[in-house]
């Protein structure tokens, strides 16, 4: 197998406790690092994996699993774990698998899942939707479409991801958190290929800066499984889009510290000193568009 054979990789570093006393992975860890590599996969897919098996009525069961050793890898490798959906059948699913140390291939790896009611454990065919998820992603095509509008037209969806990241999540009360300026603002919401809504935020003018071309971006949200897969991003980048379409110059945005890093990453600089918002602490940050 070669690198060129897949489309997806999951990249980790091997850590002391998987190594045996022959100081190579111990065997049986093979299987879960393919294990997390399929988590991964899902989130790629941009599917909340617990959602989506409820609102389908099924859920994946390993009914193969094998592991083929070439060589191996060491403590502190960094290790890429690669993966394919090869075939969908009518009800199973089968993954072909490979680790690699930079070009070198160390272990394949093939995983047969099979779709089935998670009360009875009997089969069921994969539903369509799923079989379309996946072999649009091994396409490359794109697994998150972005929607921008008003209130009246995603408010609905975008209150569902805000109201889940917010108030339960976070413990923001609910009368801090909603407020009259979403009649106004324009909104991004970004679905997955089940229409399911998975980020959300919105801007408006920013008329505390005390001058023209300035808007204040804010409630960004994105659901908690789907942090890191680059869909808080591509909300930012629409809201952007949207502004400068509107002949604004400017954005400014209050940031928990946490998320401080991601917009640092994005471009954004800081701006004043921390201030706490709903007893959360905070950072000013902006760049131009």
């Amino acid at each position: 197998m070669k690198r060129s054979d897949f489309r997806f990789f999951h990249r980790l570093r091997v850590r002391w406790a998987e190594v045996d006393m022959q100081k190579i992975v111990f065997n049986a860890h093979y299987l879960m690092y393919f294990d997390t590599a399929i988590t991964e996969y899902w989130r790629a897919l941009a599917l909340p994996m617990e959602e989506v098996f409820a609102r389908l009525g099924g859920e994946l069961y390993v009914k193969k699993a094998t592991v083929e050793f070439n060589a191996s890898a060491q403590m502190d490798d960094l290790i890429d774990v690669a993966l394919r959906c090869e075939r969908i059948g009518n009800s199973s699913i089968q993954f072909i698998g490979a680790i690699f140390h930079g070009d070198k291939h160390l272990i394949s790896s093939e995983i047969i899942y099979v779709f089935a009611d998670p009360i009875s454990q009997t089969s069921r065919p994969v539903p369509e939707a799923l079989r379309k998820a996946f072999m649009a992603l091994e396409a490359g095509e794109p697994m998150v479409e972005m929607k921008v509008g008003t209130w009246a037209e995603l408010g609905q969806d975008a209150g569902q991801v805000r109201n889940e990241v917010f108030v339960e999540e976070q413990k923001i009360p609910k009368e801090l958190e909603w407020d009259a300026a979403d009649a106004d603002a324009v909104h991004a919401v970004a679905y997955n290929r089940l229409g399911m809504p998975l980020a959300t935020g919105r801007y408006l003018p920013y008329a505390a800066a005390g001058r023209a071309g300035v808007v204040k971006v804010g409630r960004m949200a994105v659901k908690r499984v789907m942090r890191g897969a680059g869909v808080g991003r591509e909300v930012l980048f629409a809201l952007m889009d949207a502004a400068r379409k509107r002949g604004e110059h400017e954005v400014v945005l209050h940031a928990q510290r946490s998320a401080e890093p991601f917009y640092a990453r994005l471009g954004y600089t800081v701006n004043g000193e921390p201030f706490e918002e709903a007893g959360i602490p905070h950072i000013e940050m902006h760049m131009r568009l």
